[in-house]
């Protein structure tokens, strides 16, 4: 029992997000809240497999209706882009992984970030392709990364 408790404590702090993470989620969606007409949620697990949660869900403002008597735990709504920024505990390739399976579910675009080498890996269903500190869009949300690098 004490085994199997060490494995899960050990496997959560593998996770814990770190402060590169932290600082580029908020770079991220202090530049999408500029459009009026999004609602970056950070954290919010989607009722994909069982539950996958991207580091940033963005939607269009009038898709989220929150309900401070009745929360939702898992969000069916899905987004129109999903974030995921890798922390030093994580791969490039489980998170690639990550973006094919919300890709396949339904979420049109999803850009991985990887702060070290500042690029962005965009995926979606009929195109992957590759970013260095650039200017990227999806469905008409514009993140300038350049910004987002900048310390």
């Amino acid at each position: 029992m004490l085994e199997d408790t060490q494995a899960v404590a050990e496997n959560q702090v593998q996770e814990m997000p770190s402060l590169n993470h932290s600082y580029i989620c908020a770079q991220i969606i202090r530049q999408l809240l500029r459009d009026e007409s999004l609602q970056p949620l950070p954290e919010l697990t989607l009722d994909i497999e069982n539950g996958l949660t991207p580091d940033i869900s963005v939607f269009k403002k009038e898709k989220i209706k929150p309900n401070f008597f009745e929360d939702i735990l898992r969000m069916k709504e899905l987004p129109v882009l999903a974030i995921e920024v890798i922390s030093s505990s994580q791969s490039i390739q489980e998170l690639l992984e990550k973006a094919k399976v919300l890709v396949k579910a339904g979420i049109k675009t999803v850009w991985t970030v990887e702060p070290y080498g500042r690029s962005i890996f965009v995926v979606s269903s009929n195109e992957q392709k590759l970013f260095h500190e650039d200017i990227v869009e999806a469905e008409g949300i514009i993140v300038d990364f350049a910004q987002v690098f900048a310390s």
